[in-house]
């Protein structure tokens, strides 16, 4: 097992020339490789790079790169435009979809007893890694996990085997982890590489997968002076150290500490980036830490037009909303249209303020009634864009002219934010059982 390239900090930056040089370095020790898969994240992850690299990769093979098959997880294919915005000059014929309700293969089972024990006996039940059948039985001799390590709300820092066992795995395997992560608590987990979910991942990779030929690469994405967003790290290996150095850079570079806890936080959506709350509420779930309590949240949405990626989670949303906790769980418990989609339940547990804060949405396609019936509060776009302005607005604090202090995120993607008190609560004696 190998750490082939670990490189950057928290002021460095790697221009798109350099960053695709040092892959294609690494790719020089795979020269006889015959068949490659490239395995990236999807437009939602378009600021990971990953896009560069892939277009790298496949200037390194050429027809040697078989397949390209985006880690879509439950969101829904990528359009031409949108391929050729992330990967341009790949030809859409290496592209393959992945079908997660149908295109899988469950290769085991990880056993209850581990799963009881790293969850704090939170959950009990074997936990199934599942794969794409083209990643498991494509005759692939190189397959490149690429994608950025960032806080995440589910497994507490996105990416490496994530990409494999979520972005190309299955309903059952998808649905039982979002709930676990769910179940454990997601406060409990965002900013940290070492949660009980990433465990079960590990246990998965390291006693399932070891024959495949997995290559992973890692980067870190942070803003920029300007605002950009500009790679701090990149990370080549086959194991999980080069996770573990690339978290702990992410940790630095992505998670902001707020000695003050803003009353009001506006979040920003990129139109071309979010269209449904299914994404967009990275602004509920990176924001929470930081906002007070009986404070708001505004999410400014323009491209927001449906609740779900999937028909089905839409419906599943749009049925139950987004409720507390307690009211969730009772809905699996008594629901079973729900107990059969658990990631759906832990998306409505996530988009929850648990009566904590306020939450008003401002859409671009979704009328006040579907708004406010999936229990959120409800404002006009175009009156908040125009009192709040985000091409004069700094990320960070701004004082309104009427003398209104808010908190900015341009792009909830990217980062986690958290007053400093919160997360030393929430962190504190949250070690999961080795």
């Amino acid at each position: 097992m190998t750490l082939y390239l670990a490189t950057g900090s928290p002021s460095t930056e790697i221009p798109d020339d350099q960053l695709c040089a040092a892959l294609q370095g690494v790719l020089e020790r795979w020269s006889t490789a015959q068949r490659v898969l490239v395995l990236p994240p999807d437009f939602t992850r378009f600021h990971s790079r990953a896009g560069v690299l892939t277009c790298a990769a496949y200037a390194h093979f050429g027809h040697r790169l078989a397949d390209v098959m985006p880690a879509l997880g439950t969101h829904a294919p990528m359009s031409p435009q949108q391929l050729d915005r992330m990967f341009p000059g790949l030809p859409h014929t290496l592209v393959r979809p992945h079908r997660w309700r149908e295109d899988v293969v469950t290769i085991g089972q990880v056993p209850a007893d581990y799963v009881a024990e790293v969850t704090e006996r939170i959950c009990q039940e074997p936990w199934p890694a599942q794969l794409n059948r083209l990643v498991w039985q494509g005759g692939h001799d190189l397959i490149l996990s690429i994608g950025q390590v960032v806080p995440h709300e589910v497994v507490g820092m996105a990416n490496y085997n994530k990409n494999l066992f979520v972005g190309t795995g299955g309903a059952e395997g998808i649905n039982r982890s979002h709930f676990i992560g769910a179940a454990y608590g997601m406060e409990r987990m965002m900013g940290r590489g070492d949660t009980p979910l990433r465990r079960i991942l590990n246990y998965a990779q390291d006693h399932f997968c070891s024959h495949l030929p997995l290559l992973f690469v890692l980067t870190v994405v942070g803003p920029g002076d300007a605002g950009q967003a500009v790679v701090r790290g990149l990370f080549v290996g086959d194991d999980h150290e080069c996770f573990r150095r690339a978290s702990e850079l992410s940790a630095q570079v992505n998670v902001t500490l707020l000695d003050e806890q803003p009353a009001r936080v506006v979040a920003y959506l990129d139109p071309d980036e979010f269209h449904s709350t299914w994404l967009g509420n990275k602004a509920v779930y990176r924001t929470r830490m930081a906002i007070a309590d009986g404070g708001e949240l505004i999410v400014l949405a323009p491209g927001v037009k449906s609740f779900g990626e999937d028909p089905e989670i839409d419906r599943l949303i749009r049925r139950f909303g987004y409720r507390t906790t307690p009211e969730i769980m009772q809905f699996v418990d008594t629901h079973a249209e729900l107990r059969a989609n658990l990631s759906a339940a832990a998306h409505l547990i996530h988009g929850s303020s648990e009566h904590r804060f306020r939450i008003v949405y401002c859409p671009g396609q979704l009328t006040p009634e579907e708004i406010t019936g999936v229990g959120y509060d409800y404002a006009d776009l175009a009156t908040m864009q125009q009192r709040y302005d985000v091409r004069r607005l700094q990320d960070g604090w701004n004082t309104m002219p009427d003398g209104e202090r808010i908190y900015f995120v341009r792009n909830p993607a990217l980062g986690l934010w958290a007053a400093r008190a919160r997360m030393d609560e929430q962190h504190a004696g949250t070690e999961p059982a080795a």
